[in-house]
């Protein structure tokens, strides 16, 4: 009754072949389902030729030389709100895929105002999901708008485009009721969808705040891995001592939330150091992957990989806080016939090893099946293992493969060595952690 007395309640309303979403003020839109429109069609055109031609990139070199500036009277306080507190979120691990949408939306509604951006699918197949007057988003975020963003060096987005995650493709309208579970900051998106909708704010002017806001944190980004470039030469050159060195590497990667993905980023980093010194042979590092976890679809065995002639001949998967690993033995063992010339495989964790006799006979079983050497190690014994192999077939120091470790491992999380470490997580609290860690052990 409360609820009658003090006006309607906003709702979205589902049929058969349309969506109807009622907000607060009683006001009604209708979403009705189908192959596109030809009116669509023409809409989509525009936003897509908009792009081709150059939209994103112009308005991003514009703000960063000076030719356009933000118009922050044009902007709502709600608007400005919601940015900045999307545009804070991309310094935390989660959040970059509501930033990535926010600014295709507002491109869109930038390019063509009478394109809803609720409506984030549309095709001309009778097959599948569409909305009538919709737009595929997919599109668009994969041939443009990530392309731009990962460009500019505005926002670390994987490859394949931040509309690949499976909660932002409801079958839903964009509206304040969209219940999707999403990381991030998912009130400041919606209230931000509603204000452009509602025409509360400028599109054009909120998008080149945006993007402004963004390159902003790069540069702040830039900065601060600068200063974390500076500050391990300068602690690599006043230490000799090899404990210290794999101290701050170790203490970095225990220290974070994130702390299994830092133990693939640095095993990779040492991997890359002995590379560079020639541990390998002819055999080729493969770079860090982007994903979290090796991915069959990807032909993948473990996070980092030696190959020749295109062939995976080692493979180490990180491990981290995991020490009974019978499941990761089977899922490896469904990867091997795919791999024929593969000569070791192994299991990298930084906790005590769980070696009961059922796990014992299963390797036995795998190796002698497919003729290779299976491992399960401790992080410390597989450093080691890393380090001697490389003393024994090259000239350099144990104490200059240490720095060069921790240098490899700097320059990953300052972005520096993007073709070996492609890493799309943000990594700014990283660097500054890592700063802040080396700092402490010149004292």
């Amino acid at each position: 009754m409360d609820r009658i007395n003090n006006g309607p309640e906003k709702h979205l309303r589902v049929y058969e072949d349309r969506s109807e979403y009622i907000s607060e003020d009683g006001n009604i839109e209708v979403f009705p389902e189908g192959v596109i429109s030809s009116d669509a069609k023409r809409r989509i055109k525009k936003v897509k030729d908009a792009f081709k031609n150059g939209f994103l990139d112009n308005l991003i070199v514009g703000l960063s030389n000076g030719e356009f500036t933000v118009d922050i009277t044009k902007i709502s306080d709600v608007a400005v709100d919601c940015v900045t507190e999307l545009v804070d979120s991309v310094t935390s691990e989660v959040g970059r895929a509501l930033i990535g949408l926010s600014v295709m939306q507002l491109c869109v509604k930038a390019i063509e105002p009478r394109q809803n951006i609720r409506l984030h699918k549309g095709g001309s197949s009778s097959s599948s999901f569409s909305w009538v007057e919709g737009i595929s988003m997919r599109a668009l975020d994969k041939n443009h708008v990530t392309p731009t963003l990962r460009k500019y060096d505005l926002l670390r987005l994987n490859a394949d485009g931040f509309m690949m995650t499976r909660s932002l493709a409801e079958n839903y309208p964009y509206t304040s009721l969209y219940k999707a579970y999403i990381r991030g900051g998912r009130k400041q998106w919606l209230l931000l969808v509603e204000e452009i909708e509602k025409e509360q704010t400028s599109a054009i002017e909120t998008l080149k705040y945006m993007l402004a806001r963004l390159k902003n944190a790069a540069s702040e980004f830039e900065s601060s891995a600068n200063q974390l470039i500076a500050i391990a030469d300068e602690f690599l050159t006043l230490t000799d001592d090899i404990v210290k060195i794999k101290a701050v590497i170790i203490k970095h990667s225990e220290m974070s939330d994130y702390a299994a993905r830092l133990l693939e980023i640095n095993m990779h980093a040492l991997m890359q150091a002995a590379f560079d010194a020639g541990a390998f042979g002819s055999a080729e590092l493969v770079p860090l992957s982007q994903m979290r976890s090796a991915n069959k679809k990807h032909g993948n065995i473990g996070d980092i990989e030696l190959i020749e002639d295109g062939e995976i001949i080692e493979s180490w998967d990180a491990k981290y806080g995991k020490g009974y690993l019978r499941e990761e033995i089977e899922e490896v063992k469904e990867k091997l016939p795919d791999h024929d010339v593969v000569e070791t495989v192994g299991f990298v964790t930084n906790v005590p090893i769980v070696r009961n006799h059922e796990i014992t006979q299963r390797i036995q079983e795998i190796e002698q099946l497919y003729q290779i050497n299976l491992r399960i190690i401790s992080y410390e014994d597989w450093v080691q293992i890393i380090f001697q192999r490389t003393l024994d077939v090259s000239s350099i120091t144990a104490i200059d493969l240490a720095k060069n470790w921790l240098k490899t491992y700097c320059e990953y999380l300052a972005q520096r060595r993007r073709i070996q470490a492609p890493i799309d997580e943000p990594c700014q609290t990283w660097v500054n952690s890592l700063h802040q860690i080396i700092s402490d052990s010149m004292k």
